[in-house]
């Protein structure tokens, strides 16, 4: 891999549609193994520069130079309760501009890099309510003037609250004195109606946001006094680490390791990603290596550490425990992985010092010390939709039930007729062309249809990648080499301008939204989709639909959990069995032919990874 190159998988650009969906899966999981997405290192080095620069130096001076702080002298402000309450804002601010999380390649935004901001403040785009016909005023596909609107509001109280400087605080005086107030609370109460109106009309921009995590500190920002804002911003931090480790109990998560490790830009040892799976290249399920390091130092640590340091009155043990959960959030950042919530982690990781070495337990700050009252209504606030969330899936998205990174997600995949997907960039209004088409400019057509399908070998390498192959190929049968897969996850960024792995963003909801603006013909557009594992009674069974947007659902079903555990990416032995629940009836598939291919000339000019490929073939 060089600095501008990438690691191409082993096929030749020109002939590569041309193999079997099943071949095509195994070349591409395994190369991702070895490599993982296999982007150039200049992509690492384009992360970390934005996040040193635009989130760690510009975040320090914007919230120290409003605060009275010398942005030169970390001693006088990390501990400095207004400079942590701007830290959150600042973080806000760029997730919900999209230059955070889900931001750049990694995330399926190429060119240009950003989503967010783009869709958001421009009418016409695709908005997707959560409850259309429930909350009034709230119907329909496309983004108004009032969305617009209402997100321009939100952002613009955020910046308001961060160029103000603190507010006199009598309770703060007394326990921190010398300090320079908290933060202005009324532009966050314009900030929270305005983003809750907004929530209401589109639940994308609202969860982009990460309103999950920063909604409940903004409350405890503009309510809660000091000392219990401070007791409630540790509360909310706990939860979300221990409700991230409790989710990844159960077979999903060590499938997650593997693939991650895989893409790690700083490892270069092939053997020890090769390591992480059973046997390869023959065996891809995960070893007992990665088995161990998903439930051992992965899960334990990240449940054990924030129960410590929630109940620690011990300073060694504390600063032990806070020590961890930073060395946990640097590993994280350090993989790059998909979605790159590399500022989150980074603000996670300040907030673990912040709270629990700037304010310890032992200094008056523990759980003991919060009104019990409001302790009890915040602890039962703050579980009810990761509660919610893992035992009706179906109900509440991934971010606010808490399943971070945890294997255990509802996802998607899509299946156009030949030539179909172009008409998504004919008919659906966005700042940018769909991914094929933004690689297309940077390396021709032929080599940026194999980088889009690598995307389907790294879901393939997750338990529910198999399910969702298994679920295609019995949809279209021998068709599925004639379709064009696409991973959903990433088309739904560039269709609506953010994804961090929720289905939920591209349910059927947003599948009628498309079809709306588009008009696909019967069997042009295919989808299938497969709900998270929940906990309860059907613990083990993942629910599935199957959707012809020109028709609506056709199919419904379970499949079981080991079932897709035990198969190879590929499936080897086809399909893993599935329950049907439902089937359309008298519902059959309209078939579509390939168009003959023209044959592409050695001296064509289709782009030096292409070029690179069909060389080393």
């Amino acid at each position: 891999m060089g600095l501008k190159e990438g690691d191409f998988p082993p096929v030749d650009p020109a002939t590569f549609e041309d193999m079997p969906y099943q071949e095509r899966i195994k070349v591409l999981s395994r190369h991702w193994a070895e490599f993982g997405f296999g982007a150039p290192k200049i992509t690492a080095i384009i992360y970390i520069v934005k996040l040193l620069v635009f989130y760690g130096v510009t975040g320090i001076l914007v919230a120290t130079l409003t605060s009275g702080l010398d942005p030169l002298s970390p001693s006088e402000w990390w501990d400095e309760p207004i400079f942590y309450q701007k830290a959150v804002v600042w973080t806000m601010l760029l997730e919900a501009l999209g230059v955070a999380g889900s931001w750049g390649p990694l995330a399926g935004h190429f060119k240009p890099m950003t989503g967010g901001v783009l869709y958001y403040a421009r009418t016409g785009t695709l908005r997707n309510p959560p409850w259309p016909t429930k909350v009034p005023g709230t119907a329909g596909y496309t983004r108004t003037p009032l969305d617009v609107a209402l997100y321009l509001t939100f952002i613009g109280a955020l910046v308001v609250a961060l160029a103000l400087p603190g507010q006199d605080d009598g309770a703060l005086n007394a326990l921190v004195p010398g300090n320079e107030g908290l933060i202005t609370t009324a532009p966050l109460i314009v900030a929270l109606i305005s983003l809750g109106l907004l929530g209401l009309r589109d639940k994308i921009s609202f969860l982009q946001a990460r309103s999950e995590q920063y909604v409940p500190a903004l409350i405890f920002f503009c309510f809660f006094p000091f000392v219990d804002m401070i007791i409630a911003a540790k509360l909310l931090i706990v939860i979300v680490w221990c409700c991230a480790a409790f989710s990844k109990v159960g077979p999903h998560f060590a499938n997650v390791i593997p693939p991650m490790v895989s893409n790690t830009p700083w490892l270069s040892s092939k053997r020890i990603k090769r390591m992480h799976y059973r046997s390869f290249p023959e065996d891809m399920r995960p070893s007992e290596r990665a088995t161990g390091l998903a439930h051992g130092l992965g899960t334990l640590v990240e449940f054990g550490a924030p129960l410590v340091l929630l109940f620690s009155s011990n300073d060694t043990i504390t600063l032990i425990a806070a020590l961890a959960m930073i060395g946990f959030h640097v590993f994280i950042i350090s993989t790059f992985p998909l979605a790159v919530p590399l500022d989150w982690n980074v603000l996670f990781a300040y907030i673990a010092a912040f709270l629990f070495l700037g304010f310890s337990n032992a200094d008056g700050y523990g759980l003991g010390a919060m009104d019990p009252t409001l302790l009890v209504v915040t602890v039962l606030a703050l579980l009810t939709f990761p509660v919610l969330g893992n035992l009706k899936p179906q109900w509440v998205s991934f971010l606010p039930s808490m399943r971070q990174y945890s294997g255990n997600w509802a996802t998607g995949m899509w299946a156009f007729a030949p030539g179909a997907e172009a008409k998504l960039d004919e008919h659906v209004k966005k700042p940018s062309l769909m991914q094929k088409g933004q690689l297309t400019a940077i390396y021709g057509e032929e080599a940026a249809e194999v980088v889009m399908q690598q995307l389907l070998g790294w879901r393939a390498l997750h338990s529910q990648g198999r399910g969702l192959n298994s679920l295609m190929m019995t949809t279209l049968g021998p068709d599925i080499d004639t379709y064009t897969l696409r991973e959903a996850e990433f088309s739904c960024n560039a269709l609506t301008g953010f994804n961090f792995g929720d289905g939920h963003f591209h349910d059927q909801q947003l599948i009628d939204a498309i079809q709306s603006e588009v008009g696909f013909a019967p069997g042009e557009f295919m989808v299938v989709f497969m709900e998270s594992d929940p906990w309860g009674p059907k613990r083990g069974r993942q629910d599935y639909w199957v959707m012809d947007a020109a028709v609506g659902e056709i199919e419904r079903g379970s499949i079981g959990v080991q079932d897709c555990v035990k198969e190879q990416p590929w499936l080897p032995n086809g399909p893993v069995a599935k329950q049907v629940d439902w089937k359309l009836d008298g519902y059959e598939r309209v078939r579509y032919e390939r168009a003959p291919r023209a044959p592409v000339p050695e001296t064509a000019d289709i782009g030096p990874l292409a070029q690179e490929a069909r060389i080393g073939a």
